[in-house]
């Protein structure tokens, strides 16, 4: 009897894997790494669960010239991977803390606004994948847990899962190991190669 998975996504890991890959990253992708992180032979896709932040939105002040700069970015493609099969989207939020300088020590005599880099923090992310396998965990909806993610904030949530009689499935990308201590708290590693 096929296992029944769910695919989760967090959407930064993947992301920053796959620009390493020198990949496009887009929804095309997104959906072609989901199908092949499953085994179609023993496994029944129910659902991928997809977990990023829209790009930033908002004004803010350079931190040199002090000039008003408009970051202007769109969730059109998180729309459009919404709308696939199989799809839901959770969308965490992305905040700006300012910036940081390209390059340490910052050895310039007039330092220029291009000195420096926005930096942005995903919030809410990893809390939504911890519960949705909390959920999963308590209802017993599925098997078996398809994750793709390298964050070690996920770990309490993958003890969990596994206490409560659910397999927890981490997937690897080639020139990517996860951390030894994800390892041990998933039941299988499964190395796939980046879709053509």
């Amino acid at each position: 009897m096929r296992k029944k998975v769910h695919v989760l996504i967090d959407g930064g890991h993947l992301r920053v894997l796959a620009r390493k890959a020198k990949l496009n990253y887009d929804p095309e992708l997104i959906e072609k790494v989901a199908h092949a992180s499953t085994h179609p032979e023993d496994e029944e896709l129910l659902r991928i669960l997809y977990y990023d932040c829209a790009p930033y939105k908002g004004k803010v002040r350079l931190p040199v010239s002090g000039r008003l700069k408009e970051f202007q970015g769109s969730d059109r493609w998180l729309q459009d991977l919404a709308s696939r099969d199989l799809f839901a989207v959770r969308h965490g939020e992305l905040k700006f803390r300012g910036f940081k300088p390209k390059r340490i020590p910052v050895a310039s005599d007039e330092l220029k606004d291009e000195d420096f880099r926005p930096d942005f923090e995903q919030k809410g992310v990893d809390m939504r994948i911890g519960l949705d396998i909390a959920n999963f965990a308590l209802t017993r909806s599925i098997d078996r847990i398809i994750l793709i993610s390298g964050d070690t904030d996920c770990i309490p949530a993958m003890k969990h899962c596994r206490i409560s009689g659910l397999q927890v499935v981490l997937v690897a990308f080639p020139d990517w190991h996860p951390h030894r201590t994800l390892a041990h708290h998933a039941d299988y590693v499964r190395r796939i190669e980046w879709p053509s």
